[in-house]
């Protein structure tokens, strides 16, 4: 007899509902997804299709029951819930008093904010301790890490049943013990954000010869060793001789900096603008996103085969 397939619900249809939807898909779940407008609700299917497509995995809608209110998911047969919805405390806080009603009560339920606390989120829920970050990276189907966060009020069988859950669907639990602002992945992102850019601001380089001296250089490293495994490759010592001379000309501005601020009020603000650290028109949009995929599922595949899993989603 076949066996029945688990099911998980996604609390928001938009770009990173979809594509969490689909991780869980490609491993065989049934993925309900509400949302409420219907504009994309309409995009869906697309989005959906092309997601399963890049993971290798046999598109089928019926994977997919989409809902426009949480009344029509099956709620006793969901394992875990992941919300997706727009990065507004209100709204999320709103989503998650509604959940506490309706999942089963051994049921995780989990946020997909890049950085809003999940303790802030949880505040005033009688199950706050069922509350985990489950902090996806965009594309959300792709990138193997997914953040599992706690809040101090979650209890640690939750974390532990969520990152066990996100393990059996391919992904790279990452453990994060409080829910500290940006978490563990962004803030690292972010120190290095702030460092590139005050090195474009002052002239020293060019926003290209940043981007090669990351992707070519020391990023090059990153797929096959983190920054603490290659500090044991390197030599901790080296390291600390090196950090002697370079951390105290680190920028360490509390701030955005001016010339970050500038580009936001002209409005390059990136690829949804035509402008930003570079020029864009829809045609190199469209062949930067084609190439940006086809890099990340070269990575993914280097990755899987480190970990005996083959090639196969």
């Amino acid at each position: 007899m076949a066996q029945q397939a688990r099911t998980v619900a996604l609390i928001g249809g938009g770009t990173m509902g979809g594509d969490i939807a689909a991780s869980f898909a490609a491993r065989g779940w049934i993925a309900h997804i509400v949302e409420p407008q219907e504009a994309s609700r309409r995009t869906l299917p697309q989005r959906l299709a092309s997601a399963m497509k890049a993971l290798g995995a046999t598109h089928d809608m019926a994977k997919f029951p989409v809902h426009s209110s949480m009344d029509a998911v099956p709620w006793q047969a969901v394992e875990i819930v992941v919300e997706a919805v727009p990065e507004r405390l209100d709204l999320k806080q709103q989503v998650f008093a509604e959940l506490e009603r309706r999942a089963r009560a051994d049921v995780p339920l989990c946020s997909n904010s890049s950085a809003m606390p999940i303790g802030r989120i949880g505040e005033g829920l009688q199950t706050r301790q069922r509350m985990v970050g489950t902090h996806y990276f965009m594309p959300g189907h792709l990138v193997p890490a997914v953040e599992v966060v706690c809040s101090k009020d979650t209890e640690r069988r939750y974390a532990d049943q969520v990152a066990d859950i996100l393990k059996s669907v391919g992904k790279v639990p990452v453990r994060v013990g409080l829910d500290i602002p940006g978490f563990v992945a962004n803030r690292m992102q972010a120190a290095l954000s702030r460092e590139a850019i005050n090195l474009v601001e002052r002239g020293i380089a060019t926003p290209e010869d940043i981007d090669n001296a990351v992707r070519y250089g020391f990023g090059f490293r990153y797929i096959a060793a983190g920054p603490l495994l290659m500090r044991d490759h390197s030599g901790i010592d080296v390291h600390c001789a090196a950090a002697a001379t370079i951390y105290p000309d680190l920028c360490n501005s509390a701030e955005p900096s001016p010339y970050m601020t500038e580009k936001v009020a002209q409005g390059h603000i990136g690829m949804k603008a035509k402008h930003g650290f570079y020029e864009w028109t829809d045609e190199s949009i469209a062949r930067e996103k084609a190439r940006f995929e086809r890099a990340l599922l070269g990575a993914m595949g280097i990755l899987r085969r480190e970990r005996g899993e083959g090639s196969d989603s």
